[in-house]
């Protein structure tokens, strides 16, 4: 069975998407972003959240996971996708890189209508990151800021680390 190459891990607004694009181009490995698998089969994230609830759209979220951890790919999960146990589970052998965002970085870029769980605007943010981080820094094998600087350095700062054979942050090799 194939794995993934790596799978980033954040908040919403952290940048998984943009910087997983630029990893896979830089590596020329494809590329798996789970939200837009479920939003390609079950339609708007916030359009699942609004009409079958959040566990429904968490179901759906799972069983992309499944797919995409199966596969030798760059992997974007969902803010929440760690919060399943099973998906925790999956991700204790696999590379993972959390990336992270500061509050006044990430307040521009979580307006408007696509992320039913950040209604309440940066409060709701806030609230949400305290809690999953425990869960993202468990799962983390490297942590990257995305909150200034050039998407494509830190991009290929992460090729770097993933060419250098992706060792545990904080690790002696």
């Amino acid at each position: 069975m194939a794995s993934p190459v790596v799978v980033f891990i954040g908040a919403p607004a952290s940048g998984k998407s943009k910087i997983a694009k630029r990893v896979s181009s830089l590596l020329d490995v494809p590329r798996i972003d789970t939200d837009k698998v479920v939003v390609e089969k079950y339609g708007p994230i916030v359009d699942i959240f609004d009409s079958s609830g959040e566990a429904t759209f968490r179901n759906y979220e799972r069983a992309a996971v499944v797919d995409a951890l199966a596969q030798k790919a760059i992997v974007s999960l969902g803010g929440g996708a760690v919060l399943d146990p099973a998906t925790q589970a999956d991700l204790k052998n696999v590379p993972v890189v959390l990336l992270t965002v500061s509050e006044e970085a990430v307040e521009a870029r979580i307006q408007g209508p696509k992320r039913p769980l950040l209604r309440g605007g940066i409060d709701s943010w806030k609230e949400l990151v305290a809690a999953r981080m425990p869960i993202y820094t468990e799962l983390a094998w490297n942590t990257f800021d995305t909150s200034a600087g050039d998407l494509d350095k830190i991009a290929k700062d992460i090729v770097t680390w993933i060419n250098a054979g992706t060792p545990r942050q904080g690790s002696a090799s």
